[in-house]
């Protein structure tokens, strides 16, 4: 190694509210990342945040106005309830801060559109944390279909589902941009994008909302490329757990299981059939969380180019107002 070589310094993050997936997901890969320091979390209550803080090794800070305003933190991580993300965000990057905001960035695609103008304008990151997208086992997917393993494509099947959730998830809450649609429909609505690009139509959309709190907790859409090939999306909340997809090709089909949320020890295994027959592919292990924030921390130091992500994102907004309209939801 170069001795007279400078390592760049390490991006110091802030957390901006003490969500679950906060505590088991985002916090620990923050954490282990050498090319990031983790400076202060924050929470509205002064206990939760001190239990943060002091299981990763930071400050506590009671209020998020008061992390947003602090000059030593260089990026901020956003998970608070989705109706809250477009004031915070935008809080965020008036501030000056790179922005990692929990899916979905906004629950309204001109919100999104002004934020993503804004982020531009001021030379900052803000990514959406899609974090799946990142994990090595869809490039595997992507290269099959570039080899032409399964001939041309012809359609695409995703689905997410998940139980029921305690009576208080603020899932259920529709104040806070609650139901499944906004949450676990993201996923199969990203992953059409990531096999048949951004340029989709809702052709149509069913949902189901439950009597209690009014909030989707079951639905299905259906996206059409301009080629004409189709995408049959499934997600839900009030199910058995399923997170998959299936590519269905001229001369075959490509199905991988646990597509969305496979631990970082997980081994994928694509299988793909064809006329020749079935093969599993097992792949190596990888860990979305770890290449999440390693893309975030290169592209705020300028290494590497998310244009290709913004993209997604605003055209994800869009779709899924849609789909909302489609289905009556909006």
């Amino acid at each position: 190694m170069d001795q007279n070589r400078l390592e760049p310094p390490a991006l110091r993050m802030g957390v901006l509210g003490c969500s679950d997936i906060a505590w088991r997901r985002a916090l620990p890969a923050l954490a282990a990342d050498p090319s990031v320091e983790l400076v202060a979390v924050a929470s509205r209550e002064e206990g939760k945040a001190r239990r943060f803080a002091e299981r990763f090794g930071c400050e506590a800070v009671t209020g998020y106005r008061a992390l947003v305003d602090r000059a030593d933190v260089d990026g901020l991580y956003v998970p608070v309830p989705a109706a809250l993300h477009e004031p915070w965000v935008e809080a965020a990057l008036r501030a000056g801060k790179h922005v990692l905001c929990e899916k979905p960035l906004t629950v309204d695609a001109s919100a999104t559109r002004r934020l993503a103008a804004l982020a531009a304008a001021r030379g900052l990151v803000l990514l959406e944390n899609f974090m799946f997208q990142f994990h090595a086992q869809h490039q595997a997917v992507r290269d099959l279909l570039e080899q032409g393993v399964i001939g041309e494509l012809r359609g695409v099947r995703a689905v997410f589902t998940i139980p029921a959730l305690h009576p208080d998830d603020i899932r259920y809450r529709p104040e806070l941009g609650g139901g499944c649609l906004l949450d676990v429909g993201g996923y199969p609505v990203r992953t059409a994008q990531l096999f048949l690009g951004p340029d989709l139509r809702v052709a149509g959309a069913v949902a189901v909302r439950d009597p209690g709190s009014g909030v989707d907790v079951a639905g299905a859409a259906l996206l059409v490329s301009t080629e004409g090939v189709s995408a049959q999306l499934t997600y839900g909340m009030s199910h058995g757990y399923r997170s998959a997809y299936e590519l269905a090709g001229s001369e075959g089909r490509i199905v991988l299981d646990r597509a969305y949320t496979p631990p970082a020890d997980h081994r994928p295994v694509l299988r793909v059939e064809t006329k020749g027959g079935s093969e599993e592919i097992t792949l190596p292990a990888d860990d979305q969380w770890a290449e999440l924030v390693r893309v975030f921390t290169e592209a705020a130091r300028g290494a590497r180019n998310l244009d290709r992500y913004s993209e997604l994102t605003l055209r994800q907004a869009e779709l899924v107002e849609g789909i909302q309209r489609a289905a009556g939801l909006r």
